[in-house]
């Protein structure tokens, strides 16, 4: 059937993902409209049922960003960050015990002295509060899911998914059209691997002259913790075990708030082994005879797992393409070795809007933001990038150990002389092409999950609070089923089953398939982290939005 004309409603900025920078946009854009006296008008449209519904983090904050958007932030009664770090504890740990990093040998940038400890889910319901106060409209709960893009091929807005398309992709009786938001300018800050982003880079091919981006996955728990193992600003940081010392990533344990930790693992999603689970690299974790303890008398109120953007100074891609830019994590402006990026994300939207807002002034639309483009590498978001560009890079190639003393060698002479003895380091190849066949490794065997501290995928995922619309087309798409059972299953070993934080992927036996077994996708439980997108060796599921409000409520993450 004929589908409906959307109907639409005109801006003068649309932007698309109610995160950091997102809204850091949309609240700069109105504060520069209030100064000057000249009406913009912005809407920010976000895929959660409700603004920070999807936002995760660590979260140890560096508050550069928000004193630079909200200088009186701290001053405010509703302030989201309350918890500062009062202690760094770093260790190196093996399989029974480890060891204690001095502080004074780890490079001044790593301090976190200063920073907060809280939730960035919340410091975005707060952000939110501030730019409705200004006059920004908020769409919560409608995916944008589609480009505009007027016939000289600039993008001139975005459409919102259609509402009551059931499984067989057929409208249903409950059928509702989506809304084009159109705009002057149309700013995309959807978060890590975002959906449309990924098409903007590809059209335009923003990235052709920068590296491979990499990519980690961050799996995360939130724990009510009894009173005497609390430590208030306490931030501790692990290295080695339980990964080997050719898998890159570490730990957090942030203590902060009335008696909450957050707990997490990242993965550096180069990995080699296709039996690897990052999921259970975190149960792993908290058995370890350090670590185990301080949940004596605990209980796990939370759960969530999002990719991050690892590639950093020398994959971030163009950012600028007619008639809108990328901000924040859509951009790849995170620090690695600092485990911080909403600072930058917050800074790439305040760049972002000073440069909108000279164009609307001077009576433009539709063009590059020049200006943006030209002026991040010598902002605080490069100095903030640059001295760290080496890291990720000796870590890949030299394993944890080695890569990273010579890290912080790298970071030191950056931190002393302003150089690096290293230049600017190649990434290698991009994470999807990493893994080598089942034949070829040596099977990982997991622990079963004791249930106090160490938990399956599934009761992990009901405390996330996901949900999606059952009667929907499955969002994560598969371009060639047969290419999966050739080569994902028979070549890796259905990698997807274990590199997917949410049990959303499993190989099943199926005496009515062809060959006995079926790939089945529980779309229901995708907490949209991306990382199949990401991972799958041959580039062959692809994540879209789904439905609605559809996917995780995070609470206090």
């Amino acid at each position: 059937m004929a589908l409906p004309e959307r109907e639409g409603m005109d801006f003068d900025v649309v932007v698309v993902g109610a995160g950091p920078a997102g809204l850091a946009t949309a609240i700069r854009l109105k504060q520069i409209s209030a100064e000057k006296g000249e009406e913009i008008n912005v809407v920010v449209v976000e895929k959660g049922s409700e603004v920070g519904a999807h936002i995760l983090s660590g979260a140890v904050i560096d508050p550069s960003g928000l004193d630079a958007l909200l200088p009186d932030w701290r001053q405010d009664d509703e302030r989201p960050l309350t918890t500062e770090v009062q202690r760094d504890v770093f260790l190196y740990l093996t399989p029974h015990s480890g060891m204690r990093i001095p502080n004074f040998v780890m490079p001044p940038l790593l301090s976190n002295h200063g920073k907060f400890i809280g939730s960035l889910s919340n410091v975005t319901k707060y952000l939110a509060a501030k730019a409705e106060a200004l006059g920004v409209e908020i769409y919560p709960g409608f995916p944008a899911s589609e480009i505009l893009f007027d016939e000289a091929g600039a993008v001139t807005g975005v459409a919102t998914g259609d509402l009551g398309i059931g499984k067989n992709e057929q409208p249903r009786d409950d059928f509702t059209r989506g809304m084009e938001l159109r705009g002057k300018y149309v700013v995309f800050g959807e978060g890590v691997r975002g959906s449309l982003t990924k098409q903007l880079i590809a059209k335009f091919d923003l990235a052709k002259d920068a590296d491979y981006q990499k990519f980690g996955l961050g799996v995360k728990e939130l724990w009510q913790l009894a009173a005497d193992r609390f430590e208030p600003g306490l931030v501790q940081h692990t290295l080695g075990w339980p990964l080997s010392n050719k898998t890159g990533g570490g730990s957090w344990m942030y203590h902060f708030g009335e008696n909450l930790l957050s707990v997490g693992f990242v993965t550096h999603l180069n990995y080699e082994n296709p039996t690897l689970s990052p999921f259970e690299e975190l149960q792993r974790f908290k058995t370890h005879p350090m670590i185990r303890e301080v949940f004596e008398g605990a209980k796990r109120i939370g759960y969530g797992a999002r990719a991050i953007n690892e590639g950093g100074w020398q994959s971030v891609p163009k950012l600028v393409f007619p008639g809108g830019c990328l901000v924040g994590d859509a951009a790849g402006f995170v620090n690695v070795p600092r485990i911080k990026g909403s600072h930058n994300a917050v800074l790439s939207g305040l760049q972002a809007a000073e440069a909108i807002a000279i164009a609307l002034s001077a009576g433009r639309q539709g063009d590059e933001l020049t200006t943006y483009e030209q002026g991040w590498r010598g902002s605080a978001i490069g100095r903030d990038l640059k001295p760290v560009r080496n890291v990720k890079p000796l870590l890949s190639r030299y394993g944890t150990a080695l890569g990273t003393g010579l890290g912080g060698f790298e970071m030191w002479t950056n931190t002393l002389l302003n150089a690096s003895v290293f230049g600017t380091l190649k990434h290698g190849k991009p994470d999807h092409a990493c893994l080598k066949p089942l034949s070829e490794v040596q099977p990982i065997k997991y622990p079963k999950p004791d249930g106090k501290i160490s938990f399956d995928r599934l009761s992990s995922v009901y405390l996330s609070n996901t949900n999606h619309e059952e009667d929907q087309p499955v969002h994560l798409k598969v371009k060639d089923m047969t290419l999966q059972k050739t080569s994902e299953h028979d070549v890796f070993g259905g990698p997807s089953g274990r590199y997917c934080p949410a049990g959303v992927y499993e190989w099943v036996e199926d005496t009515s398939a062809s060959d006995g077994i079926r790939f089945q996708i529980n779309a229901q439980n995708c907490v949209h982290c991306k990382t199949c997108d990401i991972k799958d060796p041959n580039q062959n599921i692809n994540w879209e939005t789904p439905e609605g409000p559809g996917g995780p409520n995070y609470t206090n993450l």
